[in-house]
C-alpha cells in the first residue's frame, strides 16, 4: 500500500515535468532521501518514474489523478446528483461502502489503487495507479434481492453507453458481468447486497475498467485484456467517471420503476456471445454446452441445446471451440 505521502509527491508529478529532489522534499517536508524512498515504493505499484542527475525527478506517461472536484463539475452537467469521495488507497470500495451499510444512498467512492480489489468469485482485480478507474456506487432499493437479480446486466448497459460518450466504442458485453473489446476484457462489474430478502436493501455496484495499461500490467493478468487507450485513444478519467457514474444513476432509476426488462432488449444487442455456440463451465466442474438464445427476464442466461431451451445463474462462458 502506498503512503498518502507518496501520492501527494505524484500528484506534484503528474504534469509531466522534472522536479528537483529539493522542491519534493520541501512539499512533504521530509528529506531528500526519504524523497527518494516513497518514489521507489510508487515504482513497485506500477508508475515509470524517470530520475534524471541534478535536475530531479519525472512521471512518465503522467497522467491527471482522480480529483474531487472535477468529477464533481462534470456530474452538475450530467444532472444526477451523488455524494461523491475520492481516496487515494483504500482496500476495496465495494468493501468500505458495505461496511457502512445500510445508511449509503447515491454514494460514489473512487480509488486511485485498490490493495484487496476484487472481482467476481473472490478472483483479485490488477489496477494500476493513474491508469485504471475503480470505484463503487452505493444505491439503496425498497426492493430486496429477487428484484435485483438483473442488475449487473443494466449497470452493463449503462457503463458502456458512458464510454461511447467518450470515444470508447465498440465495446461489447458478455454474461454475466464483462466489459469486452474484440474478445479482450476491458473491465467488470461486481455487485454486492446488504439487507433483507425482501428489501429494502443496499445495493454496491463495483467497477473497474482499464483506461491505460502498462506492458507490464497486461502481462501480470491471466487473460486477453485491452484499455480505453487502445480503443479510443487519450481519456480523461475524471470525465469518464462523471459519464458512467451519471449514466449508472439514471439506470438505477429507471430500474426502480421498470426492473430489468427496461434493459434487456439492448442488453442483448450488445452481447458479444448472442447466437453463438458456447460452453459454460458450472462450479460442480461439469461444462454444458448450446448456442446463446439471450436472457430471460430474470437475467439469467438462455442457450438452446438440441432444441431445449436451458437456464443458467452461473457459471463461466466461453465460445465453444470447433472438434477437429
Amino acid at each position: 500500500m502506498l503512503p498518502p505521502l507518496a501520492f501527494t509527491l505524484l500528484r506534484r508529478l503528474a504534469d509531466g515535468e522534472l522536479h528537483s529532489g529539493e522542491t519534493l522534499a520541501a512539499t512533504i517536508g521530509m528529506t531528500r532521501s526519504r524523497v527518494s524512498q516513497l518514489l521507489r515504493q510508487a515504482e513497485t505499484a506500477g508508475l515509470a518514474l524517470e530520475r534524471v542527475r541534478g535536475r530531479g525527478y519525472r512521471l512518465l506517461d503522467a497522467t491527471p489523478f482522480l480529483d474531487r472536484a472535477a468529477i464533481v463539475r462534470e456530474l452538475g452537467a450530467r444532472g444526477p446528483k451523488l455524494i461523491v469521495e475520492v481516496a487515494d488507497s483504500i482496500d476495496s470500495t465495494n468493501s468500505e461502502l458495505l461496511r457502512r451499510a445500510p445508511r449509503l444512498h447515491r454514494h460514489l467512492l473512487a480509488a486511485e489503487l485498490q490493495t484487496a480489489g476484487r472481482g467476481r468469485r473472490g478472483r483479485a482485480w490488477t489496477a494500476v495507479v493513474g491508469g485504471s478507474l475503480t470505484f463503487s456506487l452505493g444505491w439503496r432499493f425498497e426492493q430486496g434481492a429477487g428484484y435485483l437479480s438483473g442488475l449487473s446486466l443494466a449497470a452493463g448497459v449503462a457503463i458502456v453507453r458512458a464510454l461511447e460518450a467518450c470515444g470508447c466504442t465498440g465495446v461489447q458485453l458478455k454474461w454475466p458481468n464483462d466489459l469486452v473489446h474484440a474478445g479482450r476484457k476491458l473491465g467488470g462489474i461486481l455487485i454486492e447486497l446488504s439487507g433483507d430478502a425482501l428489501g429494502p436493501s443496499l445495493v454496491v455496484i463495483g467497477v473497474g475498467i482499464n483506461v491505460r495499461l502498462p506492458d507490464a500490467a497486461r502481462r501480470d493478468i491471466a487473460q486477453p485484456v485491452t484499455d480505453c487507450a487502445t480503443i479510443g485513444g487519450a481519456i480523461d478519467r475524471n470525465r469518464l467517471l462523471a459519464h458512467v457514474a451519471a449514466e449508472l444513476a439514471l439506470m438505477l432509476e429507471r430500474y426502480e420503476r421498470e426492473g430489468f426488462a427496461a434493459f434487456r432488449a439492448e442488453w442483448q444487442r450488445r452481447h458479444a456471445l448472442q447466437r453463438l455456440p458456447v460452453d459454460v463451465s458450472l462450479p460442480d466442474g461439469s461444462v454444458v454446452n448450446g448456442k446463446v438464445v439471450g436472457v430471460d427476464a430474470d437475467g439469467a442466461l438462455v442457450l438452446d441445446r438440441d432444441g431445449r431451451r436451458l437456464r443458467f445463474v452461473t457459471g463461466e462462458v466461453s465460445v465453444r471451440k470447433a472438434k477437429r
